[in-house]
């Protein structure tokens, strides 16, 4: 969800008011999903590498995260949305943490879709520390090394019971990664908008999707192949 700052700066204000206007546009990307009954929704809102930021921009997005977790609860229990977290959530600030962990579990029933929150997140960070509980399984013998496998890697990561994204948003036309689920968006499609995330609204969103559609998913197959298998 890029472009918050650039969003502020084009308007004389200070890049705190362009995070909290992108809060909107996660407010309006939430309720569409649920609309268009998506199951799976992930946004990677606060990178690991963000803690390089200036602490008062830090402080503000930790605070907007946990007035954005408190006003939403309502909504995401009508809706039947239930909240997860994935990211080294302990550095988080303790009352954010706090806040987070109530709205997992009051959501933790709902079934009609999984808005996971990226926070503290890298994914080069995550694949390690996947490898690290692996080599202690090797190591307590608890787990051979021939019985590595991609399928079993995967278990190790934050994301073992979420689909590996079908779609990859990048706004502001940022044309990188940025370190996000570097394992798990192998053969993900990617859609690339120069709209700045407090303008990605349902609109632009839904032009994504459309867009999403009309491509060929062929996992490293022909199209010939894909094809006939369908």
């Amino acid at each position: 969800m890029d472009g918050n700052g650039r969003w502020a700066k084009r308007r004389g204000l200070d890049r705190i008011s362009g995070h909290r206007k992108g809060t909107d546009s996660v407010r309006d990307v939430v309720r569409t999903s649920r609309e268009l009954g998506i199951k799976w929704l992930t946004l990677y809102a606060f990178s690991e590498e963000n803690w390089k930021r200036p602490r008062y921009e830090v402080k503000a997005l930790m605070d907007l995260l946990n007035r954005y977790l408190k006003s939403e609860l309502k909504e995401m229990l009508e809706n039947d949305i239930r909240l997860n977290c994935i990211g080294e959530i302990e550095k988080l600030p303790p009352d954010v943490q706090r806040t987070l962990w109530q709205t997992v579990e009051k959501t933790a029933h709902n079934e009609g879709m999984m808005l996971t929150l990226a926070l503290s997140y890298g994914g080069r960070q995550e694949i390690l520390r996947a490898v690290k509980s692996m080599l202690n399984e090797v190591q307590k013998g608890s787990l051979h090394p021939n019985r590595i496998t991609e399928d079993r890697l995967s278990q190790y990561l934050y994301t073992a019971d979420i689909p590996d994204p079908d779609l990859l948003i990048r706004t502001s036309g940022e044309c990188r990664i940025s370190n996000f689920l570097l394992w798990q968006i192998a053969y993900t499609e990617i859609f690339i908008t120069p709209t700045l995330w407090p303008d990605f609204r349902k609109e632009r969103y839904l032009e994504a999707l459309l867009d999403y559609q009309k491509r060929e998913r062929r996992f490293g197959t022909t199209g010939e192949q894909t094809t006939h298998a369908e």
